[in-house]
């Protein structure tokens, strides 16, 4: 069910979402989905939480690879960013966004949500400095920076933004990465 949620989201947008027409795309009622939702902010929520439950699986995969650091934080810029236009696990934070600035509940989910990218992705840096392959010089504010550039990086391409490719996402991230910890 947040499987299709997340496509019918991506394609429609959550105003362009109803839970009648989401029910038949599942063979369901729309009082079947409310049931379980009670709104679509609470759909939005879920099916977000999914989303980012499977990419955390994949998170935990790239954390444990053997591999030099800088190849570690190279396949952690791959998995943050979008495939492409609209990918639907972006199209689903770029509603979320629109929505928590008055709802402390979404508000609360997404820093939830961020915090396990922020540590994660500061384990690898950290992990990298004491290593010696990175110079880590504030490890928060160098996270959160990063974290920052791929979001608005992320923005642009999933937007379809002129010139925003994934490619060109990826080529500015690992520059901007690059820079920031010290490597080439």
């Amino acid at each position: 069910m947040l499987e299709e949620a997340v496509t019918a989201i991506a394609e429609n947008g959550l105003a362009g979402l109803t839970m009648a027409g989401l029910a038949e795309r599942l063979g369901t009622s729309g009082g079947h989905i409310l049931y379980y939702f009670g709104s679509k902010d609470q759909l939005l929520l879920a099916a977000l939480r999914w989303s980012e439950d499977k990419l955390a699986e994949e998170r935990t995969a790239v954390l444990a690879r053997r591999v030099q650091p800088p190849r570690k934080l190279d396949l952690f810029l791959d998995l943050y960013l979008p495939v492409g236009a609209r990918d639907p696990r972006w199209m689903l934070w770029i509603e979320l966004w629109a929505r928590t600035a008055g709802n402390d509940e979404l508000r609360s989910a997404q820093e939830e949500i961020d915090a396990g990218w922020q540590r994660d992705l500061a384990a690898i840096l950290a992990d990298g400095t004491a290593r010696g392959a990175f110079t880590v010089d504030e490890l928060d504010a160098d996270t959160s920076e990063l974290l920052a550039l791929l979001e608005g990086l992320s923005t642009r391409v999933v937007l379809g933004l002129a010139g925003a490719t994934r490619a060109d996402a990826l080529t500015a991230a690992r520059r901007a990465a690059a820079r920031l910890t010290g490597t080439r």
